[in-house]
C-alpha cells in the first residue's frame, strides 16, 4: 500500500514531463516548414529551369540563410550559392548559371544541360530566440524532346499470308530515354502468338502473316517531357478468297435454290473477302457438260433462253497473289416464284410434322377399336353352339318358325362382371350394333337365321 502510494506521484510528474517534450518539439517542427512542390522534375535540355521552394515560420528571427548544393554524376557535393538575408553569394563557377533572389529560397537554373541533371539539396537556416533549420531534396532530371516517329517497312512490298513475315520499326531523329508503343487501330499492341517486340519495343514482328493481322498501325514515342505520335500505314497482306457468296435481289430464295418467274430476268452477284480484287467466272452445269458462260462479277440470263426448268449456276473466285480458289453454286427454278403473294410456303417440316400426327392418331384408333369390340367374340361364341339351342330359342320366342321373327333375344351370363356390355339389335337393313357398359348382364342380339342353311351372319 505504501509502495502504490509512492509511485503516484511519480507516475504523474513522468506524464507532465512527457507532455512538456511533445509540446516542445511540436513547437520547434511548427517553427520552419519547407516545402517543394515535387521531389522529381523534368527539364528540357537548353531550356531554363526553376525549383520551386516554399518555407515559413511562426518565429520571431533576425536571419534567414539559404543555401544550396548540387550532387552529380560524381557523387560530390557542390555548393552553388548561398544568401544571408538579401545578400547572395554564389560560387564563382556557377555565379552565371544559378540565381537565387531572397527571401524567396526557389533557385533558378538559366539553361539545362546535361551535366546539370542529379540532386540538389536546399537548406534554410533561421536564427532568432533559437535557430532551427531545415532541408528538402529535388531530384532533376535532362532530356531531349522526341521528333515524330517514322515507321519504315521490312519488306516494303505485299507479303502473302502464311507464306512470309513482316517486321515494322519506329525511329525518332532526336530524343533521349524514349518509350515506344505499338497500336493497331487505335489499340495498344502486346506481345502474342503473332506479334512480338524487341527489347525497348522500337521494333514489331509479325510472324506468321494472317489475315487478322490487317489493320491502321502506328507508333507512339514519348519520354518525360514529350510525346508524338508517327503517320498511319497499313502493311500490304494478300490473303482470300474468304466467304464466297452468291446472291440475288430478285426471286425468292430458300438455301441454294432460287425461284423466279417465268419471263423475269435471273440476276445474280458474287462476293468474297480478298487482296487484291478476285477474279470471278460463272460456269453453268448441265447433265453432261460444264463451260464457262461469262467472266466477272454479275451473271445475267434471260428466263426464256433457259432450256430446262431447273438449272446450277457456280461462280468461282481466283486470288492470283495467293493462288487459291474457291467455288460457290446455286440452283435456279422457272416457276410460280413469288408464292408468298398466292399462298403460304409448306415447309418440309410442316409436311412431316403433318404426316407423324396422322400416324400417330390412325394407330391409336386402331388400337382402342380392337380393344373395345365384343361382336367377333359373341359371333364366335354363337358358332359354336348347337341347332337344338336355336330350336329352344324358338319355342321361348313363340314363333313356329324363326324366319318370321324380327330376332331371338337370349340372355347370357358372363362370370366377370366388369366385361359385361349390353347388344341391341339391329333390323335386317344392315345398320350397325351399338354396344354399351351395363353392370351385372349382358343381351346377346342374334340375328335371323335360316333353317335351312344357319349362315352365320357378320356383326357389324
Amino acid at each position: 500500500m505504501g509502495q502504490d502510494a509512492y509511485m503516484e506521484p511519480l507516475s504523474a510528474t513522468f506524464y507532465d514531463l512527457r507532455c512538456k517534450i511533445y509540446v516542445l518539439l511540436l513547437g520547434v517542427c511548427s517553427a520552419l516548414k519547407l516545402t517543394v512542390p515535387s521531389h522529381t522534375i523534368h527539364g528540357i535540355e537548353g531550356q531554363p529551369l526553376q525549383l520551386l521552394v516554399g518555407y515559413h515560420f511562426n518565429i520571431t528571427v533576425s536571419d534567414i540563410q539559404i543555401k544550396w548544393m548540387f550532387e552529380g554524376s560524381s557523387m560530390q557535393a557542390i555548393p552553388l550559392l548561398m544568401s544571408v538575408n538579401q545578400t547572395v553569394v554564389s560560387d564563382l563557377e556557377y555565379q552565371h548559371k544559378f540565381t537565387c533572389t531572397p527571401p524567396n529560397a526557389s533557385l533558378l537554373i538559366k539553361s539545362l544541360h546535361f551535366s546539370d541533371e542529379g540532386r540538389y539539396t536546399v537548406e534554410i537556416k533561421i536564427a532568432g530566440n533559437e535557430r532551427i533549420s531545415a532541408r528538402q531534396n529535388i531530384h532533376v532530371t535532362v532530356d531531349v524532346p522526341v521528333t515524330k516517329p517514322v515507321i519504315y517497312t521490312e519488306p516494303s512490298a505485299g507479303v502473302v499470308e502464311y507464306k512470309g513475315n513482316i517486321t515494322l520499326k519506329c525511329t525518332v531523329r532526336n530524343g533521349t530515354r524514349v518509350i515506344f508503343q505499338w497500336m493497331k487501330n487505335g489499340n495498344p499492341i502486346e506481345a502474342s502468338t503473332n506479334y512480338s517486340l524487341s527489347a525497348n519495343h522500337d521494333t514489331l514482328s509479325i510472324v506468321p502473316v494472317v489475315k487478322e493481322a490487317v489493320g491502321n498501325y502506328s507508333c507512339l514515342a514519348s519520354n518525360s517531357v514529350s510525346a508524338l505520335q508517327s503517320d498511319v500505314i497499313m502493311p500490304t497482306i494478300y490473303y482470300g478468297p474468304y466467304g464466297l457468296t452468291v446472291n440475288s435481289e430478285k426471286g425468292q430464295k430458300i438455301g441454294k435454290v432460287f425461284t423466279f418467274d417465268k419471263g423475269e430476268a435471273i440476276q445474280f452477284y458474287c462476293s468474297a473477302d480478298s487482296n487484291p480484287p478476285n477474279t470471278y467466272s460463272w460456269i453453268q452445269k448441265s447433265e453432261n457438260s460444264t463451260h464457262v458462260i461469262t467472266h466477272g462479277r454479275y451473271l445475267e440470263v434471260a428466263s426464256e433462253k433457259m432450256t430446262r426448268k431447273a438449272e446450277e449456276y457456280r461462280c468461282s473466285a481466283y486470288n492470283s497473289m495467293t493462288g487459291k480458289r474457291d467455288e460457290t453454286g446455286v440452283f435456279v427454278i422457272i416457276g410460280s416464284a413469288k408464292m408468298s403473294q398466292k399462298g403460304k410456303y409448306l415447309s418440309p417440316l410442316a409436311i412431316i410434322t403433318g404426316i407423324s400426327v396422322f400416324l400417330i392418331i390412325s394407330m391409336c384408333l386402331l388400337i382402342l377399336w380392337k380393344k373395345f369390340q365384343p361382336c367377333k367374340a359373341i359371333q364366335r361364341k354363337l358358332q359354336s353352339r348347337p341347332e337344338t339351342d336355336y330350336r329352344k330359342a324358338q319355342s321361348i320366342s313363340g314363333h313356329e318358325n324363326a324366319l318370321d321373327d324380327f330376332g331371338i333375344y337370349e340372355f347370357v351370363a358372363f362370370p366377370d362382371p366388369t366385361g359385361i356390355s349390353r347388344v341391341s339389335s339391329q333390323s335386317d337393313s344392315g345398320s350397325g350394333i351399338q354396344c354399351q357398359d351395363f353392370h351385372g348382364t349382358v343381351y346377346e342380339i342374334i340375328r335371323k337365321i335360316p333353317v335351312q342353311h344357319h349362315d352365320q351372319q357378320h356383326c357389324t
